[in-house]
This record gives structure tokens, C-alpha cells and sequence, in this order.
């Protein structure tokens, strides 16, 4: 598995280099595979990122053959604007080339379940759209951004150890709202090929000096990695407090 660092001036400069590097990226994987999974994040940075995609000549991309996922969702009414899928549309996925068929996003509160309900749902739902024997997609890129507290997905600090073997996890109460969340496990997150993270902000600095430190494991970006290829985007202020 394989490290990079790639360090920018600023936010939109991450966004930029994420964006160009993902259309670039598909074009690759899609001349050797039938198809591909990418994941998507909500966030700052990572929102301005799909922007950043909707800007770019994309015609050499047959996204028809792209399926797009999110990481994590918060669990609310499915036109609420908090919902990552809702900003991804805006920023995005509305006038993309995707078909809808292959925008998988998490079930939303109005959706008729409760949330462990709803995780039990997204979990069928990956069985389903997995390889025979498999019981999730295999994800090609992952894209993740991070929070000051070193939070990635909706998996926060402090919090248990998700089950083993657990895929979709459902947060009851997590400590940024809105409480209740959807999320990516740990071993799913890193079942994913390749795990890019896209951060930027001095608040980020401390967080991401200890995702490079021996104490990594204490916080959850420091506990997510792909089984290829691990990319860190950073802008300047990000990266500061890196030893």
C-alpha cells in the first residue's frame, strides 16, 4: 500500500487537484474495468470538490459506467440541506451525465424506517450491488474529508469500536449535529482500493499532525487507509503542524 502527500495553497486549490485527479483517475480505471464505485463526502472541501468536477471537461469519462456512494449521511428528511446527497445534487450529480440508477444514497427520515432500520436497509443494498460472494461493492476510490476533532465519516472520536464486521454503522448520538447519522464502518472504509482525504484549514493542523505521529490510532482519520493507495490533500495550513 502505497502513501502520497500532495500539499496546495489553499481549500479551493485541494478541490481543484481532488477533482482533476479523480476525472483523470476514472479515465484509467475505466480502460481496464467494466465499471467503477467511487465514494463521495460532504464538507466543505469536499462538496467544493464535485463543483470543481462539474467545471471540467468531462466528456472523456463514460460515466455511465460510474456508480457513486457517499461515506456517511445524516440522518434527516430527504430535502433537508444538511443531507450530503442534497449538496452533492446541487454541486454536481443534477447535471451530471450519472444515471440516477447508479446514485446510491442512503435512506433519509422520511424514508419510513428507523435509523437502524435504515442501516440495515443500505447494508442489503450493498449486499445486493456486490460481486457474487461479496457483501459490499468493491470501492475503487474513497474520498473523505475530515473535522477539526479528527472525525472522518460519522465515525468521531471516543466513541466504541464498530462491531466487527459491521459495514453501515448507526450513530444514535453523534456529538456534531444533527445526532442521528449513517456511516461507513472502519472495515469498510478500508476495504475501499483507494482512500484519498481532502483537507484543509489551520483548525485541521493538530489533528492531521497526529494522524502522522505513532498516537495515530487515537483518532479515526488516523485509522483509515486504502488497500492500495492512501492520498492526502492538503493545503499549507493544513499540513503546518506535520513533524
Amino acid at each position: 500500500m502505497s502513501l502520497e502527500i500532495k500539499l496546495y495553497e489553499d481549500g479551493p486549490s485541494v478541490a481543484r487537484a481532488a477533482a482533476e485527479g479523480l476525472v483523470e483517475r476514472l479515465r484509467e480505471l475505466l480502460a481496464l474495468q467494466s465499471m467503477a464505485n467511487i465514494v463521495v463526502t460532504g464538507g466543505t472541501v469536499g462538496i467544493l470538490t464535485l463543483a470543481k468536477i462539474s467545471e471540467l471537461d468531462q466528456a472523456t469519462v463514460e460515466w455511465n459506467r460510474v456508480h457513486v456512494w457517499w461515506g456517511d449521511e445524516r440522518f434527516v428528511g430527504s430535502d433537508s440541506p444538511d443531507r450530503n446527497a442534497v449538496q452533492a445534487r446541487e454541486a454536481w450529480l443534477s447535471h451530471s451525465a450519472i444515471p440516477r440508477e447508479n446514485i446510491h444514497e442512503f435512506p433519509s427520515a422520511d424514508f419510513g424506517l428507523e435509523l437502524d432500520e435504515a442501516a440495515a436497509k443500505f447494508n442489503a443494498l450493498l449486499k445486493e450491488q456486490a460481486p457474487d460472494g461479496a457483501d459490499a461493492p468493491e470501492f475503487d476510490i474513497l474520498l473523505l474529508g475530515m473535522g477539526p476533532d479528527g472525525h472522518v465519516a460519522s465515525l468521531f472520536p471516543g466513541k466504541p469500536d464498530n462491531p466487527q464486521g459491521a459495514l453501515v454503522i448507526a450513530e444514535h448520538d453523534s456529538p456534531k449535529p444533527p445526532p442521528q447519522r449513517l456511516s461507513f464502518s472502519y472495515e469498510l472504509i478500508n476495504s475501499s482500493k483507494e482512500v484519498w482525504l481532502t483537507i484543509a484549514g489551520l483548525d485541521k493542523a493538530e489533528a492531521v499532525r497526529v494522524a502522522f505521529s505513532p498516537d495515530k490510532m487515537s483518532l479515526p482519520v488516523g485509522r483509515v487507509f486504502g488497500t492500495q493507495k492512501t492520498i492526502w490533500f492538503l493545503d499549507n495550513q493544513a499540513a503546518s503542524a506535520i513533524e
